[in-house]
């Protein structure tokens, strides 16, 4: 008889599981945790192997678990631990878990693209409407006639690019305007102005409103630029420039009229947009609440469901191939509530012969098996930490939690600080069942 002074009596012991209940009759083992399962076809490849196709399943629905982790994650919300030990899913449930869990995926995946292109629809939106605002004012001020260059700091947000336009005033001015990511703002306006050869005049100014970035989603001020020019070579050039410094450029009406008539449509666009966002936002927060609440009963749902066919994997079936033969080291105690399992997994599955455990004889040395507690196993797993006992050997667990105190003491010698420590294990005791502590995840 075992104790925690010396490790449990183990015996090797075969099951006899029918194939029509062999998996409740696992699921039901496992929920006790009784036994440790040899493998009985080690040179078989796990690709090879009899169930690996439910396995396959398990494992793709943890892929789609993983999304809708990280769906949850991106969204800020905290997946909670499972509020409940659900067992294993039968055939039918486990078909109907892996149907919801894709539906949701897949919902989430057309929500989040949906909202994903709205907002960018409506980034651009914006942006448009404010380079037709700030474009309306640099085209209402008079135009510089013949003022000389002069050099200034490239920091400077006043327009540097201020050729002679007294020879110009008798042709057509095109403008483009758009805008473009404030860190290229120098190198963009010098370039235009050795390109085109001074044959342009730019202006530029922040955006009024910070705005996301779709490349690296940060927040950043856009700078919007409004370049007036002459002769279609030199718009090609300004074209090409704008595409190599990645700018989003706009078209802009040539008359006033237009132009505000082009800002009020905006500005009609943009209110459209933004309530059908918010609906879209609504919705998906209605898709995550069904992820956050279902999500962490299905992963252990599924995790079990894997772990049971990766142990029938390992089992070996008769000659009729109508029975799976598994090769267990139990202890010797609780070969009756082996049985009892088996008896149990067998009436689940509503099979008519039942399963059985037979003790078999056996040279090799058995596992080692320590029954602990919640007191006793943090002391065991300090033990452990170097080297776990023999099969039958006297356990030094047991000297270790008296000694312990001692050896406490002796390290923290003092009266007022062993008794704060005194009081923070009391807390600890008493809001050990706390449901407020049991939602944290750190083990510490």
């Amino acid at each position: 008889m075992g104790s925690l002074f010396r490790s449990e009596e183990v015996c090797l012991a075969q099951l006899f599981l029918q194939s029509a209940s062999a998996y409740s009759c696992i699921s039901e083992l496992g929920e006790r945790g009784l036994l440790e399962f040899r493998d009985l076809n080690p040179k078989v490849s796990p690709f090879q192997r009899r169930f690996v196709g439910e396995v396959r399943r398990c494992e793709e629905m943890e892929k789609t678990f993983t999304f809708l982790q990280q769906e949850l994650r991106c969204a800020g919300r905290v997946l909670g631990p499972c509020p409940e030990n659900p067992r294993a899913p039968l055939a039918r449930e486990a078909l109907r878990v892996q149907e919801q869990s894709e539906q949701l995926a897949q919902e989430l995946r057309e929500v989040t693209r949906n909202r994903t292109s709205l907002r960018g629809r409506l980034r651009d939106l914006r942006q448009y409407l404010h380079v037709l605002c700030e474009g309306q004012r640099f085209t209402s001020l008079p135009a510089p006639l013949g003022s000389p260059p002069r050099p200034r700091a490239l920091s400077e947000r006043e327009p540097i690019l201020e050729p002679s336009l007294h020879q110009h005033l008798e042709r057509k001015i095109n403008f483009m305007a758009g805008v473009i990511h404030p860190w290229r703002v120098t190198a963009f306006e010098r370039l235009l102005w050795r390109a085109c050869r001074g044959y342009l005049v730019a202006s530029f100014v922040e955006m009024p409103e910070p705005m996301e970035d779709p490349a690296t989603g940060e927040s950043i001020t856009w700078v919007i630029f409004l370049i007036s020019y002459w002769g279609e070579q030199i718009g090609q050039k300004i074209r090409k420039i704008s595409d190599c410094f990645h700018c989003q450029v706009y078209p802009y009406p040539e008359s006033e009229a237009s132009r505000e008539e082009t800002i009020t449509g905006l500005h009609s666009q943009i209110h459209d947009l933004s309530t059908v966002l918010e609906e879209t936002e609504q919705y998906l927060a209605q898709v995550l609440d069904k992820v956050a609440l279902a999500l962490p009963t299905w992963r252990v749902q599924v995790q079990k469901m894997k772990a049971i066919y990766l142990i029938l994997n390992q089992c070996s079936f008769d000659v009729t191939e109508k029975c799976l033969i598994a090769e267990v080291w139990c202890p010797v105690r609780d070969l009756t509530q082996v049985q009892e399992a088996l008896r149990q997994g067998s009436y689940q599955s509503g099979s008519s012969v039942e399963c059985f455990v037979q003790r078999v004889p056996t040279s090799e040395n058995p596992p080692t098996l320590i029954r602990t507690n919640k007191f006793t196993a943090g002391f065991q797993s300090i033990v452990d930490a170097y080297g776990v006992a023999s099969y039958q050997e006297v356990n030094p667990a047991p000297y270790a939690i008296i000694t312990f105190p001692f050896i406490f003491a002796i390290m923290f010698g003092d009266v007022g600080h062993g008794l704060l420590m005194f009081l923070f294990a009391l807390w600890m005791v008493l809001y050990e069942d706390s449901p407020r502590l049991r939602q944290g995840t750190n083990e510490v």
